[in-house]
């Protein structure tokens, strides 16, 4: 691991101990927020397996229904009964927050408050089997809107996930044991340096005792 490029000093040996201290702490929270991201993922992507089952089951029921329908009435009138719908279902979209991470969420409402506008045509000309496919995919629709709701949402936890997963690796592999090897580093310097000292001072005073004293000249 290779060390950072510092001057080995006492200022910046606390200046690293401290961004150290910051590191570990930091590593902590991400990787924390990680395994609770992980769990609310995981819960998140079995409520859409669930539900994408049950969708993928209802609108086969629905395409069920217009086989059948298509089946007793003509092509052109199938189409004609389909051409001018009366109800509308808006969207709205909201978010909210999961672990820094904003989720859609999805509400529908319809244009009236009519049950029967669900239909667009009369009753006179159709078959019942259009009425059932109508029903069933009106039936289906707050679930499909659900569903690319929590799809949506497994998305954008996976992509999060994936970059606190990122940070957590850095910050484990390569910037705490940065810190740790040049902080180890530093201080090898500062006692070799510090024993340098001490020699030199040794010497010094050898020198000044044995000027003062001629213990040279004694020991002559």
């Amino acid at each position: 691991m290779a060390i950072m490029n510092v001057n080995p000093t006492r200022m910046q040996l606390s200046k690293l101990k401290k961004q150290l201290t910051t590191a570990v702490r930091g590593h902590k929270m991400l990787k924390d927020k990680r395994d609770e991201l992980m769990r609310q993922f995981l819960d998140l992507v079995r409520e859409t397996r669930d539900l994408r089952d049950k969708v993928e089951a209802d609108i086969n029921e629905c395409n069920a229904h217009f086989v059948n329908a298509s089946a007793v009435m003509s092509k052109e009138s199938l189409d004609a009964s389909l051409l001018s719908p009366k109800q509308q279902v808006n969207i709205e979209t909201n978010v909210k927050n999961v672990m820094s991470v904003e989720i859609p969420e999805f509400s529908a409402s319809n244009r009236t408050s009519d049950s029967g506008d669900i239909f667009p045509y009369g009753f006179a000309f159709t078959s019942f089997e259009l009425d059932d496919a109508i029903i069933s995919l009106n039936n289906v629709l707050p679930d499909l809107i659900k569903l690319a709701e929590m799809e949506k949402s497994c998305e954008l936890m996976s992509a999060e996930i994936e970059k606190t997963r990122r940070r957590v690796n850095s910050l484990e592999h390569v910037m705490i044991p940065r810190y740790q090897e040049t902080i180890k580093y530093i201080a090898m310097k500062l006692e070799e340096n510090d024993r340098s000292s001490r020699t030199r001072l040794m010497k010094v005073k050898d020198m000044l005792l044995d000027k003062a004293h001629n213990y040279s000249g004694k020991q002559a």
